[in-house]
């Protein structure tokens, strides 16, 4: 639970709050993109979860629902996205996306993924672009993150200690404590070898990231990685 890898932003990032992933994929040259994804909540954060779902009179025992999941992530640029349940709180599956720089884009806030084919990416993520970065990557997502009064979800500026204490009362302790101990690492097979890095370290074409999932659902400071290769 500690320990999160995946492919893209934060991508399924974020996604999925206090959760342990395990997301591999490959970026094309022509922006295209296929993750392999491993998904499941925290044991505590399902609890919660739980609660909310019984409170609203579902009795269903699903709390990760693949889905759901799968329907609301057709978003533009989305070739197909296959997921199924392992688990009450677990999902397993593959995304094929046909160009990244269209599937992360919104109206209001413009481009999460600045993707170049001549050799460059970049991926920022702020208080600014947070909120619609969600409900274009999933509103599922988006309504659990917005249950945990995430500032990524809500757009509201919290520091870190501020947000947790918030939770902390909310909630409860466990929970707070879930979320500020959860590391993500992304592991990204870029289509050349890595020339430069910001944000993590490389070797040969692929990007390695540690990430604090705090850091990603606070976003107290932007968050900014880009990576140039040849």
């Amino acid at each position: 639970m500690n320990r999160i890898n995946f492919f893209l932003p934060l991508l399924l990032i974020i996604l999925m709050s206090s959760c342990a992933s395990q997301i591999k994929g490959a970026v094309s040259v022509d922006s295209s993109a296929f993750f392999l994804a491993d998904i499941s909540l925290g044991q505590r954060i399902s609890a919660l979860i739980r609660s909310f779902k019984s409170a609203a009179g579902q009795t269903n025992e699903i709390i990760l629902d693949s889905h759901k999941l799968s329907q609301s992530m057709s978003a533009e640029g989305v070739s197909s996205v296959s997921l199924f349940n392992i688990g009450p709180a677990a999902v397993r599956g593959d995304v094929r996306i046909i160009d990244i720089n269209k599937f992360f884009s919104s109206k209001n806030s413009g481009k999460f993924i600045e993707f170049n084919r001549n050799g460059s990416c970049k991926i920022t993520l702020d208080l600014n672009n947070g909120p619609d970065f969600l409900e274009n990557l999933s509103p599922e997502i988006s309504d659990y993150l917005n249950a945990l009064m995430a500032p990524v979800a809500t757009g509201e500026k919290l520091t870190k200690l501020e947000y947790l204490g918030i939770v902390s009362t909310f909630y409860n302790k466990a929970i707070s404590d879930e979320i500020a101990n959860s590391k993500i690492t992304a592991s990204i097979e870029f289509p050349g070898v890595i020339t430069s890095i910001k944000g993590g370290t490389s070797s040969g074409k692929t990007a390695e990231f540690n990430i604090s999932l705090l850091d990603i659902m606070v976003l107290e400071t932007p968050l900014i990685y880009e990576v140039n290769w040849r």
